[in-house]
């Protein structure tokens, strides 16, 4: 573990928030109320959630800090940060957000494992550093390569990070060779988060970001790049983050007939109101934040002040200046998009949100249809239930 001190160290906890929603202690696991989170389109890293699967390394002594490259490629090396800042920088903006988003909604309808989340288990940064692309030519990979010459077919990262689940060794994932070639990809070893130097919540010094894919592949504290034939066998890849059905429960799982899980689907939420709420009777505004992985725009967002019976789509925004299109030019294509609108409220009303992907991928209606034993990926319509209160506003 280049860097690294003493375990001792691993007590120190960073500074944080005291806004923030702590899910966990140890790990520490926390999120931003809702309505801090849709404030900007960028979110800031002190409001970005943070997961953590053990102890949060601190990596003190950046001159000794060094990514070794390594398995089945003709050339093993060792980058130092000064190496990795001399390649082209590139800056992305993209949204990560945790496979478990939205889990408490899941877990009222069965019980699930996992940290409880609200919709706030994910946020959206300016990423800067070098492209996973072109590093992986420094060990003669080229860019658009599938299958190395010796048989590499997977680019698996190894963190710093030590957690229970791996029985005390370290976090590590892995993503098709395929897609970490590819510059379009937007693959980056990130040693910057929103023009700052990334914090040790956050990966310090040097994080994997896998953009339009769950967090978990995003890998921090990296350590080491190993080119490799199968797709990594961490407990995070084989024994977790994978999408069952409800049929299946922890006393008949198999693990081995799913894939691990990579692109993240449709999404969104509601955050200007909680779950169960009281407002006047009137006209208010409504807003949150819909997002899809693979690079996929948001084409729509409906609004249903009824339940579901009668829809209006939402205004979308990115950028104030700049109009936001679907998979157009000018959108960042990995990054949420924010929505908004002023509807009539009625008594009682039930709020509803449900977005559409620019595949006319859809969210689907019942958390029931999707429930798994994991608790992960809860895309289903955010519902709100308003209590009314009898004054107009």
């Amino acid at each position: 573990m280049p860097g690294l001190t003493a375990p001792s160290d691993y007590a120190e906890e960073p500074p944080r928030h005291p806004d923030l929603r702590i899910n966990s202690k140890e790990p520490f696991n926390a999120e931003p109320h809702r309505s801090a989170l849709v404030s900007s389109y960028i979110t800031p890293v002190d409001f970005f959630y943070k997961r953590n699967h053990g102890p949060i390394p601190k990596i003190d002594d950046i001159s000794r800090y060094s990514v070794s490259i390594n398995g089945l490629v003709n050339k093993h090396i060792q980058l130092s940060m000064a190496d990795i800042r001399l390649l082209p920088k590139y800056n992305v903006t993209a949204t990560l957000q945790c496979a478990g988003n939205k889990r408490t909604a899941m877990s009222k309808v069965r019980k699930v494992r996992g940290v409880g989340w609200d919709v706030s288990a994910l946020g959206n940064a300016t990423w800067g550093g070098a492209k996973l692309s072109d590093v992986l030519e420094l060990v003669g990979i080229p860019k658009l390569s599938s299958i190395t010459a010796l048989g590499g077919k997977h680019v698996e990262f190894v963190s710093v990070d030590r957690c229970k689940e791996e029985k005390g060794g370290p976090y590590k994932a892995s993503i098709p060779l395929k897609q970490a070639t590819d510059p379009d990809a937007d693959v980056l070893l990130a040693y910057e988060m929103n023009g700052e130097i990334i914090n040790r919540d956050h990966g310090y010094p040097l994080r994997v970001v896998v953009p339009g894919v769950i967090g978990a592949r995003s890998v921090k504290w990296l350590d080491s790049i190993s080119i490799i034939k199968e797709e990594c066998q961490g407990f995070f890849m084989q024994k977790d983050y994978k999408m069952f059905p409800p049929t299946v429960d922890w006393d008949n799982i198999d693990w081995s007939t799913r894939r691990p899980q990579m692109d993240f689907p449709v999404q969104s939420a509601i955050c200007t109101l909680e779950d169960v709420d009281v407002i006047k009777e009137g006209k208010a505004r409504i807003a949150g934040y819909a997002v899809s992985g693979g690079g996929r725009g948001i084409e729509r967002v409906d609004i249903s002040v009824d339940g579901g019976k009668t829809w209006v789509e939402a205004h979308r925004y990115q950028k104030s200046s700049v109009q936001y299109i679907s998979d157009g030019p000018q959108s960042d294509k990995w990054a949420w998009v924010l929505f908004e609108a002023t509807l009539d409220i009625p008594a009682n009303a039930e709020i509803v949100a449900k977005a559409v992907d620019s595949a006319a991928n859809i969210q689907p209606e019942k958390v029931e249809d999707i429930w798994n034993l994991r608790g992960i990926l809860n895309t289903s319509w955010h519902r709100i239930k308003i209590q009314s209160s009898r004054s107009k506003m």
